[in-house]
């Protein structure tokens, strides 16, 4: 053979493993950034959780540290989310950097203020409240863009409990937030619309349930959700009655496990495509 024809075979087997690397790229990269962004959405409904906890426990500082942790974290899955499918999931993904550092600003900014003061003012905490949402409304919306852009969508159990994870930090935050107060107001519960704590309840309940009931669960699984069901009754009157006698920490500890707990399903779930 020439030295032009090996050249040339050269070159196709170089071309030819190039184009099978960026296909494995393209292929995987959509499940690990879409793994990443629901972390950085379960990491700032923690750190305004945290927040909240920080008002109700009177300036107990290990929500301060939890919420220094929380953003540190957050910076660095923002970085790891870099690598979009499409121009609509980069558009979306540059809003989220500035929805997130306008975020941690804010509440740095708070944080810092309760440590100082042992309060806060009412309208920053409101105006905090309000970018959480946006913040969390903006990153499901990337969420399901990288999904439609990429054409790869999360197994049905693997989002299941996912969005249990997300429900469970949100129903804890909304608690958590009754129990703090700036002055004797009520800080939480920004949007008039929003479900209450007990209707989010019973809709964790349900779709804990059917991860429980699904046909698909090893053993491994159904005994990990069995576990976490049981973590879950024991806070859930708690939360059904949530006007009556209020226990932030007790909420607050168990809620963090129970997402624990199912982030390790939910892992153990993605990694059988379940």
């Amino acid at each position: 053979m020439s030295s032009r024809s090996l050249l040339a075979v050269s070159l196709s087997a170089l071309l030819a493993c190039s184009f099978s690397s960026f296909a494995y790229s393209a292929e995987t990269a959509a499940p690990g950034e879409l793994l990443q962004l629901h972390q950085l959405r379960l990491t700032a409904q923690k750190s305004i959780g945290d927040f909240y906890m920080l008002n109700a426990m009177e300036g107990d500082l290990r929500y301060a540290r939890k919420i220094s942790d929380a953003t540190k974290s957050g910076d660095a899955l923002l970085q790891q989310i870099s690598n979009m499918p499409g121009e609509g999931s980069k558009a979306l993904y540059e809003q989220l950097k500035q929805q997130w550092s306008a975020y941690t600003n804010e509440l740095n900014t708070l944080t810092d203020t309760y440590k100082s003061q042992g309060f806060t003012d009412l309208q920053p905490v409101a105006d905090l409240a309000t970018r959480s949402q946006q913040l969390q409304a903006l990153g499901a919306e990337l969420y399901g863009k990288i999904q439609q852009e990429s054409g790869k969508n999360v197994p049905p159990l693997t989002q299941l409990s996912r969005d249990e994870s997300l429900l469970m930090q949100q129903i804890a935050t909304d608690y958590s937030s009754r129990s703090a107060a700036v002055g004797a107001t009520f800080i939480g519960g920004s949007d008039k619309n929003s479900k209450s704590i007990d209707e989010l309840s019973n809709e964790f309940a349900a779709s804990l349930n059917k991860l429980e009931q699904a046909a698909q669960n090893t053993a491994e699984t159904r005994q990990a959700v069995a576990a976490i069901n049981i973590k879950w009754r024991y806070i859930e009157k708690s939360l059904k009655n949530y006007n009556e006698k209020v226990v932030p920490f007790l909420v607050n500890k168990y809620s963090n496990s129970i997402t624990d707990g199912l982030e390790a399903v939910s892992t153990q779930y993605a990694a059988k495509q379940l």
